[in-house]
């Protein structure tokens, strides 16, 4: 896989430029249509949407410094798509890599770096008292974790550094400064064009990328048919191969969720960028022989909310309740 690890300077040039004209475009449609008919300007923020989605994967790529292979251009491409996708580049860099040392790890849930994947076990949800029982099923209702859940964190709890350790000086720095370069930017879009305009056209597309982005974040690990372990047989190649997903999508998803489908691949080499994903994918066979989801099965995966330690898969609660009996 060493070989696909170099970046291509005119695929990340050419990736960047069409995302980012095709988002400003977007955005600049749906000012144009906002007086005429909202719900056309709604319609394109599907589109916007889908853009954003697609620089948040760029910015994923500058976090694991493979997008350029200058690691200054990275860092200054990672904080310009941050103003987008409303998120602190440096503070969420150094969590994202705190998940690849822990994905998928029964004995290492605590961390906190894993909120999009984690999950209890069956044994330890029947465990719980009824109240808590209770609140833990409804936190984990796909309602609640896939369309409440993602803007509030985008749009507020990435706003705070409530999570990051007071150590982490430049990481808290990275919020602060994230926090005022969207305020300038959309500050000084609505001087310009009226802040009711802005939040109209802004707020859907930052909601609906949100969910979208939250979900494919879950289901790359927890699926149906993934594999979490104990820390004594937990290994880097069984979590990477079988704890993460190949998310086999239609070719225009394909195109505005950046590759991310070859999620397997991205946790055995997280320095291959997102653009040679696909070639990696198709050039080593042993990569293509693991279990692939279709959408339909995605689109199944938030209703698998445990951990069944016998029967060594997911399963949803009514599931649970059949496995205790």
């Amino acid at each position: 896989m060493a070989r696909f690890r170099t970046p291509s300077l005119p695929r990340a040039v050419w990736q960047l430029a069409s995302t980012l004209a095709g988002f400003v475009a977007v955005c600049a449609a749906m000012y144009a249509s906002f007086g005429a008919s909202y719900w056309l300007t709604l319609g394109l923020a599907v589109i916007g949407a889908g853009l954003t989605v697609r620089l948040f994967i760029i910015q994923h790529d500058c976090g694991h410094a493979s997008f350029f292979g200058s690691r200054r251009a990275n860092v200054a491409l990672g904080r310009l798509c941050g103003l987008i996708t409303f998120t602190p580049f440096a503070n969420w860099r150094r969590q994202h890599a705190g998940h690849h040392a822990v994905w998928n790890n029964l004995d290492r849930r605590d961390s906190g770096v894993d909120i999009y994947s984690t999950c209890l076990t069956v044994s330890e949800y029947h465990a719980l008292a009824p109240r808590r029982r209770f609140l833990y099923r409804l936190s984990r209702h796909p309602v609640v974790t896939g369309l409440l859940l993602p803007p509030l964190v985008f749009l507020l709890l990435y706003r705070l550094p409530f999570d990051t350790p007071k150590a982490w000086r430049r990481e808290r720095l990275s919020v602060l400064a994230t926090n005022a370069g969207i305020a300038g930017l959309f500050g000084g879009l609505g001087l310009v064009l009226g802040f009711e305009r802005v939040l109209l056209v802004q707020l859907p597309i930052l909601m609906i990328a949100s969910i979208i982005g939250v979900w494919l974040f879950a289901v790359q690990h927890r699926f149906e048919e993934t594999l979490w372990q104990r820390d004594a047989e937990w290994t880097f190649g069984a979590a990477s191969l079988q704890g993460s997903s190949y998310l086999k999508l239609p070719r225009i998803l394909q195109w505005f969720t950046g590759n991310i489908g070859f999620h397997h691949i991205h946790h055995l080499n997280p320095r291959i960028p997102n653009y040679r994903l696909p070639a990696c994918h198709a050039a080593i066979q042993e990569l293509r022989a693991v279990p692939s989801l279709s959408l339909w099965d995605a689109l199944r995966a938030p209703f698998f909310a445990l951990w069944d330690e016998k029967r060594q898969r997911m399963v949803g609660f009514p599931a649970a309740a059949v496995s205790r009996t």
